[in-house]
C-alpha cells in the first residue's frame, strides 16, 4: 500500500491554513446559507473473497476482513475504517477548535477501541446490536495549556466532531437494490 501524507511541521503554517480555511467558508456561508450544506459520495466494488474497492473523490482504498470473517486480510475491515473514520475527524476539528479558542495544541494522538458482538452480524442473537456495543477513544494531547483548558477543548470537540455525530444519533439509510 502507498501512503501519501502531506506533513506540516510548523505550527504557523497549520495555524495559518485553518484560519485561511474557516475565514473561506465563513465568506462563502455569509454570501449564501446553502453553500454550507455539502454532499460526499464514494463508491465500491467488491473485490477478492469479500473485500472492497471504494473510490472516493481522486482517492481509491481498499476495505478486507480478517480469515475469520472470510477475507483475505489485505487491508483494514470496514470497522476499524470506522475507528480511523472518528481519530481522523477527531484531530481535525481538535485542531480546528484549538485554533479557534486560542488554544496551543502541539501534538494529539488518539486510540479508538471499539467493541463488537459478532452474533448480531450472523443473526445468531437478534437482540444483539450489529455494529459497536460501545467506543472508547483515548486523547493524547502535548503543549503548555492547562488539564482544564484540554478537557475544555474535548467537549466542544465532542460536540462538533461530524463522525461521532454519526455514531452517537440515529442517520437515516436508505438503499435502493437494482439488477445490473
Amino acid at each position: 500500500m502507498t501512503e501519501t501524507t502531506v506533513t506540516i511541521d510548523d505550527a504557523a503554517q497549520r495555524s495559518a491554513r485553518l484560519g485561511e480555511a474557516g475565514a473561506a467558508w465563513a465568506k462563502r456561508i455569509g454570501a449564501n446559507p446553502d453553500n454550507a450544506n455539502l454532499t460526499y459520495t464514494a463508491a465500491g466494488v467488491g473485490v477478492g473473497s469479500v473485500a472492497t474497492r471504494i473510490s472516493a473523490g481522486k482517492h481509491q482504498f481498499l476495505v478486507d476482513e480478517p480469515a475469520a470473517l472470510a477475507g483475505d486480510d489485505a487491508a483494514a475491515s470496514p470497522v476499524e475504517f470506522a475507528l480511523g473514520a472518528i481519530i481522523a475527524c477527531q484531530v481535525v476539528v481538535y485542531r480546528l477548535y484549538a485554533e479557534q479558542l486560542g488554544i496551543q495544541l502541539d501534538d494529539i494522538t488518539i486510540k479508538a477501541e471499539g467493541d463488537l458482538d459478532v452474533r448480531g452480524l450472523f443473526g445468531i442473537d437478534e437482540s444483539i446490536r450489529p455494529g459497536f456495543s460501545d467506543i472508547r477513544l483515548a486523547v493524547s494531547i502535548t503543549g503548555p495549556e492547562s488539564q482544564e483548558r484540554y478537557e475544555e477543548l474535548g467537549r466542544i470537540v465532542e460536540a462538533r466532531c461530524p463522525v461521532q455525530d454519526l455514531f452517537s444519533n440515529t442517520t437515516p439509510v436508505s438503499a435502493v437494490v437494482t439488477k445490473a
